[in-house]
């Protein structure tokens, strides 16, 4: 948010507010062209070190038609490749696996975390949005959303409602979005918790290795549908202050497994015997609480949030997220951006499986579902050029810890490096007219 002493703030946080719901705020339609079009770009650059690395590029339109009809659009290009953990633990010899669509295998060096090598995608977005007046101080919005990647398509619609009181230092928000996702990966959807077939010369044929391979593997692809609620309100405290309640539920049915995640079995010495395909729960209710604040000093914006999250599969997570905006003339600025986050481990989530234990009904070896923090150190350049065009840059370090949830570390796990941190650096640059 780009705000400074002349502007209006409140606009500035129903825009945020807005924005969350799926509602083209009327602040944020007006054009710099002449014929009334905002356009945005960015171009973001993300690199995990040793890991994934990702480009995207976004274009994003809007424009009032007259009488507050706000059509706004956005166009979203992501490259992604690199590695990603597969699950399985590291050991102290090397260790053999199967590529997740079952041609060709890949080997991973001693005391080093198994990495899936075979990450890369590019995904094309596509969202529309419609905001128009229906009676005085009243707003209604609508939109649809379109996700393609190689494996994955992401169909959803939005709607929303946002009132004015008091004068339109209060506003009242109400919206929801329904998305249906067609998942259909290759090689298959793995069977949870077979075993994974690695071909090491014990098969007569290949033919023989690709049956045994198949009986691992559900035939079609399978689909998972996401509801979501959100109930939001904003309120003008003075002049320079501004502040935001939103209440959002999700309920997630369908397969919400990654087809890519294993999970190691090892004994009492902590060697690996076997590797398992996942194995998650098909629904999921999340609920999270929001809080925001904005204060506009003389000299620049503060803009600090909090975030609680928590869901049936007992993850329970807390954000903070600050920027602080220092203008250094009329037409640039600098904004450093500091956000903290902690979850804790999902009721399901196993570093490993045991050989000796019994199978549970549902198990994850992601880190992305187990106890960790994570912290994000950034800085934002922006300027308003001669043109009345904006230009920014942004630079952000983010690293994310996993950590142990208490499971107990056998034989030579505990000289094993099970919970690495992630590290990673994202440069950005965008501009608007």
């Amino acid at each position: 948010m780009q705000l400074t002493q002349n502007k209006n703030i409140s606009h500035a946080l129903l825009a945020a507010s807005c924005t969350l719901l799926g509602v083209t705020p009327v602040a944020q339609a007006a054009g710099n062209s002449e014929d009334g079009w905002k356009i945005d770009t960015a171009l973001l650059l993300y690199s995990e070190q040793d890991r994934v690395s990702a480009v995207e590029s976004v274009i994003a339109a809007s424009k009032d038609f007259g009488d507050q009809h706000i059509f706004s659009g956005k166009l979203v290009i992501d490259t992604l490749t690199g590695s990603s953990a597969s699950g399985a633990v590291p050991q102290d010899k090397v260790q053999t696996f199967t590529r997740p669509s079952g041609n060709g295998q890949y080997q991973i060096e001693a005391n080093t975390l198994p990495l899936d090598d075979t990450f890369h995608d590019t995904r094309v977005q596509l969202n529309a949005q419609w905001t128009q007046p229906v009676m005085e101080n009243t707003r209604v919005s609508s939109g649809v959303h379109f996700s393609k990647e190689y494996d994955y398509l992401s169909l959803a619609v939005n709607a929303s409602l946002a009132r004015d009181f008091n004068n339109k230092n209060t506003t009242v928000s109400a919206g929801f979005s329904y998305a249906n996702d067609t998942i259909d990966p290759e090689g298959g959807r793995p069977v949870g918790f077979s075993g994974m077939v690695i071909n090491q010369g014990q098969f007569s044929s290949e033919d023989a290795y690709k049956n045994a391979f198949d009986l691992t593997r559900q035939d079609g692809s399978d689909t998972k549908s996401t509801l979501d609620l959100m109930f939001g309100l904003t309120q003008t405290i003075n002049r320079r202050m501004i502040m935001q309640l939103n209440y959002g539920f999700s309920k997630v049915d369908g397969y919400l497994t990654d087809p890519f995640k294993v999970l190691s079995v090892v004994d009492q010495s902590g060697t690996s015997v076997n590797t398992l395909y996942e194995n998650r729960p098909d629904n999921r209710t999340k609920h999270n609480i929001f809080v925001q604040g904005k204060y506009a000093f003389d000299s620049g914006v503060a803009d600090v949030s909090y975030r609680f999250a928590t869901d049936d599969w007992d993850i329970d997570s807390h954000t903070v997220d600050s920027k602080f905006r220092f203008n250094l003339s009329d037409n640039s600025y600098l904004q450093p951006h500091v956000r903290f986050y902690q979850q804790s481990a999902a009721n399901f989530y196993q570093p490993f499986l045991t050989q000796a234990d019994p199978l549970p009904a549902f198990a994850t070896a992601d880190y992305r579902l187990g106890e960790m923090t994570a912290f994000t150190l950034g800085l934002k350049y922006g300027m308003t050029l001669e043109s009345g065009n904006e230009l920014a840059f942004r630079v952000e370090y983010y690293q994310q810890n996993p950590k142990n949830n208490g499971t107990p570390l056998p034989g030579q796990l505990q000289q094993q490096d099970l919970f690495p941190s992630v590290k990673a650096l994202m440069a950005q640059v965008s501009y608007s007219f």
